[in-house]
């Protein structure tokens, strides 16, 4: 199935994003996505209407539910919702000329909070309009089962537009057309999934056996690579490195700050680094500042950071391409330029562990286990994280939301166990981070924000 912009849609979630979905059992586990987008005024309630309709029915998750079956032996399906309803979806609010980017995520908290309605497609749109100075917001609630940052970007362009022109309407597309199937489909269907899955397994197998270029000696070593990363990968982190963000709830804080994004840039060449490698930087040095203030120093903390798997084959496969990889990471480093340049050999090492490509084997394989015990063993695995980072690449020109110039977009990542999400997304000339915060790891979030600001004064002074 694919939408208007050539993007395929797959009728059933993959094992990995069937087994994000599965350990939500666990509200601590929740994969939220929530992203703050300021505006300079607040666009036209029936277009805005208008378009987010045309994008329902352009874009298939956006009117789909997940619907599974606990006696199924396949993942969970997509399924156009029979009720679905925009105004649902799609609300707002006035702030009566008052409040700015601060009460904007003090209203998007509770907001991301709140579980999804699971008889629903899983995406809400908040507008506030009425902020101070004529200025207004849109705040979008995703579920990560929908897709990754990077195919967000994606799904957002059909919502936003590069023209500060308002686009005229035309006639919509036709709904979806809405078919519930009964159990029996259900059955025969997911035994027909299952059975295409395994032939296409088979073939990648004996591709594989029958390549000219299998040594066995080559292939030993290679396996026992691949058995020492999946064990790097699925091992058990009980207890977080830091003492200090020891604790966990189901509240979180939000904050935001931004940065040039050419500065950040030259910083992390001078150390022959990347981008990113200057973000975790100023990311684990405000870290490390906001630990030695409290008198808690500590040498490391263990990182969560998504890789983007997205590939020329799989660009315009819809959902999540990404593989969750763990790593412990220095954050006592005295020179700015070693420590960036540290950072990278690092995250080059995570995007090159062989168990990477298991991932969704392995996901096959856990999420037909009870999901009691799967939500048990992913609180064990990840409430050990200290923090997560993510980096997506933003949109590089202005974007306008029917006529209204979008001035700031900030993402705010799911913690998923972690005391503490950290998550770059670039606009235009700007780094923007979203910083999402578990107020019981860090009860003084503006101390945490002091040390952050000190650390990126330092890393933008290389």
């Amino acid at each position: 199935m694919g939408d208007a912009s050539g993007m395929h849609y797959e009728s059933r979630m993959s094992d990995a994003d069937s087994l994000m979905w599965l350990i939500e059992r666990d509200p601590m586990l929740r994969s939220t996505i929530t992203l703050v987008t300021m505006l300079e005024h607040a666009p036209d309630r029936a277009q805005l209407q208008w378009k987010v309709d045309r994008a329902s029915r352009r874009i298939p998750r956006l009117r789909q539910r997940v619907v599974s079956n606990p006696l199924s032996i396949a993942p969970p399906r997509w399924e156009v919702d029979p009720n679905f309803n925009l105004s649902y979806h799609l609300r707002y609010i006035s702030a009566n000329n008052q409040g700015g980017l601060r009460d904007v995520l003090d209203f998007a908290q509770p907001m991301a909070m709140q579980g999804f309605d699971r008889a629903r497609p899983l995406w809400e749109f908040m507008v506030i309009d009425g902020l101070a100075g004529g200025a207004a917001a849109m705040v979008m609630k995703v579920h990560h089962a929908i897709t990754d940052g990077v195919g967000g970007i994606e799904m957002m362009l059909e919502t936003f537009s590069l023209s500060p022109d308002i686009e005229e309407r035309s006639e919509l597309p036709p709904e979806p057309f809405v078919y519930v199937l009964n159990q029996t489909e259900r059955v025969r269907d997911a035994i027909a999934h299952e059975t295409r899955r395994g032939l296409g397994i088979a073939k990648r197998a004996l591709r594989a056996v029958q390549s000219p270029e299998l040594d066995p000696t080559v292939t030993a070593r290679r396996a026992g690579e691949t058995a020492a990363s999946a064990t790097r990968l699925l091992r058990p982190a009980v207890k977080p490195l830091s003492e200090l963000m020891a604790d966990r709830s189901l509240s979180v804080h939000f904050e935001t700050m931004s940065l040039p994004l050419d500065q950040l840039k030259k910083a992390a060449s001078g150390s022959g680094a990347k981008l990113n490698a200057a973000f975790l930087a100023g990311v684990t040095r405000g870290l490390c500042r906001y630990h030695d203030r409290h008198g808690k120093p500590t040498e490391s903390l263990r990182m969560g950071l998504p890789i983007n798997n997205r590939s020329e084959d799989t660009a315009d496969v819809a959902g999540n391409q990404f593989t969750p990889a763990r790593g412990e990471v220095p954050i006592a480093v005295r020179d700015p330029r070693e420590h960036m340049a540290r950072l990278d050999r690092l995250v080059r090492g995570l995007r090159d562990e062989p168990a990477n490509a298991l991932v969704e084997p392995m996901s096959g394989v856990l999420r037909r286990l009870p999901p009691a015990l799967v939500s048990n063993l992913f609180h064990t695995m990840l409430r050990g994280v200290d923090f997560t980072a993510s980096n997506v690449p933003g949109v590089p020109v202005p974007l306008f939301l029917e006529g209204a110039p979008v001035a700031a977009q900030y993402a705010l990542g799911p913690l998923s166990g972690s005391g503490i999400n950290f998550t770059l997304l670039s606009y235009v000339d700007v780094v923007n981070i979203g910083i999402n915060i578990d107020p019981a790891s860090v009860p003084d979030p503006d101390v945490l924000m002091e040390c952050l600001t000190e650390a990126f004064d330092e890393i933008l002074a290389v």
